[in-house]
């Protein structure tokens, strides 16, 4: 298990140093969007709204699949996930 943490704490650091922006990207982006992505930045209202859109579906994916995590809700003795909790 620790080295599993290990790997995707490695991962996570590599994925960050290659995803954040370099000097020359910098200085095209808005303010908000600032030091985060290569390119441009967006070009019209809509990217906004797209991005805005796919935030909202992100956070409620990610609330709704703790939500389950934690508290499944089934009850049955003889479920599958009492082999894998026990």
């Amino acid at each position: 298990m620790k080295n599993l943490v290990k790997i995707l704490g490695l991962g996570l650091i590599l994925v960050a140093n290659f995803a954040l922006a370099c000097d020359a990207c910098k200085l095209q982006q808005p303010k908000l969007t600032q030091g985060f992505t290569h390119g441009t930045g967006p070009d019209s209202k809509w990217d906004w709204v797209i991005v805005a859109v796919i935030a909202l579906i992100t956070i409620y994916t990610l609330i709704y699949s703790i939500k389950y995590i934690a508290k499944p809700g089934e009850k049955n003795k003889n479920h599958i996930k009492h082999s894998i909790l026990n």
